[in-house]
């Protein structure tokens, strides 16, 4: 029966019993609400989180980049100038999102680095509720755009579980990426759990799109429940690698930065102190040991370095606009008066992950697949877009931190974990422009969100005791410039460099890393480690070591941060442990496995091809003239893998070992009916990172051949994924001009890709 007509019978039922009267009269009093409703005049809430941006990279404080956004919501709210993050994302996200320290949520470490103790599992314990979750059960809409880089890698596959994933932590909507950077004219996107492709067309670039589907959900949310106010976590990958931006947002900077990284980091300072962003008495850090001058570079380096920030500052300048239009889309509906808008500039300091050469496919060139000057030279015009990878050089990131010590993942000092924050909220911040210069870190946001909300901090979550906020709000700074600071002791923790605020002092132990050396795998004994002491009352920038003259203060100092790192999850230290240990690993032990068309994996979830033999088998079928697309794809375009069928419906398979070689072997074409395609590579000895010879035979007979110097010694990427059937984010193959993303197979299916260690 027709369900309608099932409905209306049974109304006309109920009517006759007179039910529908007491239906109509709604729940008891005792009953449960219907929905649920947020506090009185609660308002709207948007956190803008940007991604490895230093304190001194936007106009706003002192920075070269023009970012008109930040000026504006600057000169509507307040300007935080001693805001702090982790010094890493995973865990600066993890305690923005939770309120909690990050070590007490489970990831005190990047994602890629956690290993088996409580404080760096790689996901948020269940005791510690992110910010959606307890909005969304007090009556807010939540949604979540962009970065995440909180659920575990064992848990990023169709197989699930997905409760840490966006959608299972509280966020209604999510459309982003998973890990900690995806191309960004083709990225590794998803719909709540599903992998999609990006919308087709010319012209796109992600955070133009996070934009448009943050708007769109707010304006919906609006039409159909104007009076129920809402959550965004707006994340874009800016500035995080790959630097990509359509090449109109680099023009106005070209020739701006020929005069170096010294030169840039004293204007900057200047222009610091002019704004009055920094104290008058600050002084500027030097330069550390182990990054070049400028002056010592050669022509041709200077000339290449000045490109990549060339780049780098359109892509930031890029994503504040982007930023922008959802502040403008606010102003335009009459939202934005009362939304709390919350913009964090940077999660860490800038990085210094390019290496001190630049890179324009930095992922290689971390894993030792060598990249020279002179191939950087002739691809100049290339850097920013969609056929680089590219990242500055560490010298860049340290100039854009100033002026402080350091860089991104040193959590020890200020260029590491001190980041600009701007906050505006038209109804209740009336010191429009004002500059609040107490103690904050990014854990005080849930708290500052909590009670603008009028909503306590829960005891408890989904029946689940909850551990209580490390954070303290900031609404106390609001209304008073001068208020004492309430946050008055933080640890920090990365790659076992460390540090201890405490009432106005610092003590920092630097653990040897440098930050420009990604892949370490030395780690000295912590008892070796030196420690500094800062008194940060007078001391803005961290420039003048008090260790000698104070050693009591110090010792005072070492003992708190071991007091909270025992309190706190961190202990014990490891430094960077390299391979995760005790995780769970999807492919461990797996040697063989078969895929179905459609399948759509993490990279790192197949038998692991590394530094060995390995084979693949595409049983296909054939079944028109114009059979073309991905039989099966790994990596993207930095680096993998592709065999496809190109428009003359002739197998080929593409492999690209980043910027160091790309071969590509195509058979004939093939004729209608099933047909078995294998691809062998034979590996060139024991090692890490060693070349071999590839082999493509269609039906048992080679039709091809070719050898590559080198392999990634441990990843093509840390987003991309293997494909059976279509090619998602970025293509690993060379596709056709006028393919749509994906190059989803047709005329043809396959039955089962095999892939086998040998």
């Amino acid at each position: 029966m027709n369900p309608w007509i099932c409905r209306s019978v049974l109304a006309a039922l109920l009517t006759v019993s007179g039910t529908v009267a007491a239906a109509e009269a709604g729940p008891s009093q005792d009953g449960p609400a219907l929905q649920r409703t947020a506090p009185p005049d609660a308002p709207n809430i948007v956190v803008v989180l940007l991604d490895d941006v230093g304190f001194g990279a936007a106009a706003s404080f002192g920075g070269p980049v023009a970012t008109p956004t930040l000026d504006q919501l600057g000169s509507e709210g307040l300007r935080f100038n001693r805001f702090h993050t982790t010094s890493i994302c995973s865990p600066t996200r993890a305690s923005l999102l939770t309120g909690r320290n990050p070590h007490v949520t489970g990831i005190g470490a990047v994602m890629n680095a956690s290993d088996d103790r409580p404080g760096y599992s790689g996901f948020h314990s269940k005791d510690t509720a992110t910010i959606a979750e307890i909005l969304r059960q007090n009556g807010y809409s939540t949604a979540a755009f962009g970065k995440w880089h909180q659920t575990p890698d064992w848990e990023m596959s169709r197989s699930g579980p997905f409760d840490r994933w966006p959608t299972g932590e509280g966020f209604e909507t999510f459309y982003g990426f998973q890990g900690g950077e995806t191309d960004q004219f083709e990225p590794t996107l998803y719909q709540g759990t599903t992998p999609v492709l990006r919308p087709p067309g010319p012209g796109y670039h992600l955070t133009e799109d996070l934009a448009d589907q943050a708007i769109t959900w707010i304006r919906t949310e609006q039409a159909v429940t104007p009076d129920k106010p809402f959550f965004v976590y707006f994340a874009p990958g800016g500035i995080h690698a790959p630097i990509q931006v359509p090449q109109q947002w680099i023009e106005p900077y070209r020739g701006k930065f020929d005069g170096g990284w010294d030169a840039l980091r004293e204007a900057v300072f200047a222009r610091q102190k002019a704004l009055g962003v920094i104290p008058p008495d600050t002084a500027l850090t030097p330069r550390p040991e182990g990054l070049p001058a400028w002056d010592s570079l050669d022509p041709a380096q200077r000339k290449v370095a000045a490109a990549l920030m060339e780049a780098y500052a359109g892509f930031l300048a890029h994503t504040d606009a982007q930023v922008g239009r959802l502040v403008e889309a606010l102003k335009q509906s009459g939202l934005f008066d009362n939304t709390l808008f919350v913009y964090i500039v940077g999660d860490n300091g800038a990085s210094a992950e390019g290496g001190l050469e630049g890179s324009l496919n930095y992922f290689g060139k971390m894993q030792g697949i060598p990249e020279t000057t002179e191939q950087m030279l002739a691809r100049l015009d290339e850097i920013g877009g969609p056929e680089t990878y590219a990242h500055i050089n560490s010298a860049w990131a340290w100039a854009t931190d100033a002026p402080f010590q350091w860089t991104k993942t040193v959590a020890s000092h200020l260029g590491g974990t001190r980041n600009p924050m701007v906050i505006t909220w038209p109804e209740q911040i009336k010191d429009k422009g004002g500059l609040r210069s107490q103690f904050s870190h990014v854990n005080d946001i849930v708290p500052t969100l909590l009670e603008a909300a009028g909503i306590p901090a829960p005891g408890e979550v989904n029946g689940i005791a909850q551990k209580p906020m490390d954070g303290t709000s900031l609404l106390y700074t609001f209304d008073d410039p001068d208020s004492p600071e309430r946050h008055t002791t933080q640890y920090f923790e990365v790659f076992g460099n460390r540090a201890i605020y405490h009432e106005g002092w610092m003590a920092s132990a630097f653990h040897g890393r440098l930050p420009w050396n990604v892949i370490s795998r030395g780690d000295t004994p912590f008892d070796e480690d030196r420690w500094e002491l800062y008194d940060l009352r007078n001391d803005f920038s961290q420039a003048h070591d008090l260790a000698d003259q104070e050693p009591e203060k110090l010792q005072q100092l070492q003992a708190l941060f071991m007091e909270q790192a025992a309190a706190n999850q961190v202990l014990p230290l490891a430094g960077q442990p390299i391979g995760s240990t005790g995780l769970p690993d999807l492919a461990a032990g797996l040697t063989r496995a078969t895929y179905p068309q459609g399948a759509i994996v993490p990279e790192d979830a197949i038998p692991h091809t590394y530094n060995r033999s390995w084979a693949l088998l595409a049983e296909v079928e054939i079944t028109g003239s114009n059979s073309s697309g991905v039989i099966a794809a790994l990596g993207g375009s930095s680096a993998g893998w592709s065999l496809y069928l190109d428009r003359q419906q002739r197998p080929v398979f593409r492999y690209r070992v980043f910027d160091l070689k790309t071969i590509e072997i195509t058979g004939p074409p093939l004729p209608v009916g099933p047909a078995s395609i294998a691809v062998e590579f034979d590996y060139d000895g024991k090692g890490w990172g060693r070349g071999g010879r590839f082999t493509l035979s269609v039906d048992g007979e080679q039709v091809g051949a070719d050898v590559v110097p080198a392999t990634p010694p441990a990843l093509y990427s840390i987003d991309e994924t293997f494909a059976v059937g279509i090619d998602t984010g970025s293509p690993a193959g060379a596709y056709p001009a006028d393919a749509i993303p994906g190059y989803a197979l047709s005329d043809a299916r396959v039955s089962a890709v095999t892939v086998m260690l040998r």
